[in-house]
């Protein structure tokens, strides 16, 4: 209570926004006056419907087949201390911060996405092991555009026109959009956020964001935080800024890749390398388990309906769960570093997944690989792109692998899987509905 209190008297702090992410990444919550918070922090008084967590991407709720009490309870929200941040944006003093949620009884919340991650980094806790993440991130600037009937389209930048050719890493490109970079970086200074690399992807106005390793829950709370950040420093300039997976038709998607490594929670040392740097059994097995489980995962690194638009075989996203060194083709990529930074890097993901549950995801792929002691395939040289498509190639298909997993159940939670299958279910018949442009240019007539 004391670092809360301290932070909002020490900023001269008046509103705090409560932060709570939803299936979806969604930040949700309440805005409060600085002292109502306090005392809702006392006095348990920070309340907010459990049926939050299974709100869809539309704003419905699942039918009577909810995994939520049916008399929609309330939940109490937890601030954790350690997420609280000014927002750099508001001319009001401000503050933010991520919340967990609770029953009247203590207990978690079993299908909040942050437990969720929780859960699972507690399972590497008990075997001693910390999983240590780098996620890195995509997205698209584009022209304001308020009818969802049009395309979109790239944005004009200083020059005066749009980006027409594909400028990856190209320098200039970025700077065409140095206004919004600069703000987004003194916002990142002002909240803590440990971004490291800006760079220009494939894409035109597409750009790329590393972060610095870490502890995986405070990589999920930065991800989630930077997004807010990258949209609104994008409206200051009358731009939007866009992480759905594949925004536009002959442009290539976004990808949320994740850098993961296993070190002992006690000495440090990376459990990926051995003493005489080869690599080790546990390393070999968390592969596995990504190749093995991540067809059944596959909702949480895919999560929508556009995010399989993303897998195409004629762009940099990978089609399959092969693995290589140092090789961008496939779905899990060794790259060629010291021993001591052994790490693989998980490239399904798009950047419209949830950053907790594609964190969690991954890392529950991984861990049963790990205590299944499970044996990968040989590393793909060449091009992965040549090799069959194995990943499932649309929502119906994921969430049902996803539903029917045991193995995942047991370390996801079955309360959890079945909120997702809910949820997930609702935004895909909500999808069926929808008649489409390319139906009635190429059905209506000729038929």
């Amino acid at each position: 209570m004391g670092t809360l209190e301290d932070f909002l008297t020490g900023n001269a702090i008046t509103e705090v926004e409560c932060l709570v992410p939803d299936m979806n990444g969604i930040a949700r919550g309440k805005i409060l006056p600085d002292d109502k918070f306090l005392r809702g922090v006392r006095h348990r008084g920070l309340r907010i419907p459990e049926a939050l967590f299974v709100q869809s991407v539309t704003g419905t709720y699942p039918g009577e087949e909810d995994v939520t009490d049916p008399a929609v309870i309330d939940v109490y929200m937890v601030p954790d201390p350690a997420t609280i941040r000014p927002v750099p944006w508001h001319d009001e003093p401000t503050a933010q911060v991520i919340c967990d949620c609770q029953y009247l009884d203590g207990g978690p919340v079993e299908i909040a996405p942050r437990h969720v991650l929780k859960r699972v980094l507690a399972l590497y806790a008990e075997r001693g092991w910390k999983p240590i993440v780098a996620p890195e991130l995509e997205f698209f600037l584009v022209k304001i555009n308020t009818d969802p009937d049009y395309p979109l389209e790239p944005p004009i930048g200083r020059s005066g026109r749009p980006e027409t050719g594909r400028q990856a890493y190209g320098v200039d490109a970025v700077n065409e959009f140095d206004p919004i970079f600069e703000l987004v970086y003194d916002y990142c200074e002002a909240m803590r956020l440990d971004v490291d690399t800006l760079s220009h992807e494939s894409g035109a106005a597409q750009i790329e964001i590393n972060f610095n390793h870490g502890d995986a829950l405070e990589l999920a709370d930065q991800v989630l935080l930077f997004k807010r950040t990258v949209r609104e420093a994008a409206l200051r300039h009358n731009i939007y800024a866009t992480f759905m997976a594949k925004p536009m038709q002959h442009e290539p998607g976004s990808a949320m890749h994740l850098h993961q490594s296993i070190v002992d929670a006690q000495t440090g040392r990376n459990l990926f390398a051995a003493d005489d740097e080869e690599d080790t059994p546990l390393f070999r097995s968390f592969i596995a388990g990504l190749q093995k489980f991540t067809p059944a995962a596959m909702a949480l690194f895919a999560p929508n309906v556009n995010s399989y638009r993303r897998l195409d075989p004629k762009s940099d996203a990978p089609i399959n769960v092969h693995w290589g060194r140092d090789n961008r083709t496939t779905g899990f990529r060794v790259p060629v570093d010291e021993p001591s930074a052994r790490r693989v890097e998980n490239r399904v993901a798009g950047a419209d997944a949830n950053p907790y549950l594609m964190i969690a995801g991954s890392l529950a792929c991984g861990y049963l690989g790990m205590t299944q002691d499970l044996n990968p395939s040989d590393p793909v040289r060449g091009s992965a792109k040549k090799l069959a498509f194995s990943l499932p190639r649309h929502l119906w298909d994921s969430i049902g692998r996803l539903h029917g997993s045991k193995p995942l159940r047991a370390v996801l939670g079955d309360k959890f899987l079945d909120a997702v299958w809910y949820v997930k279910l609702a935004e895909y018949e909500a999808y069926q509905e929808v008649i489409s442009s390319w139906e009635r240019e190429n059905l209506l007539l000729n038929v």
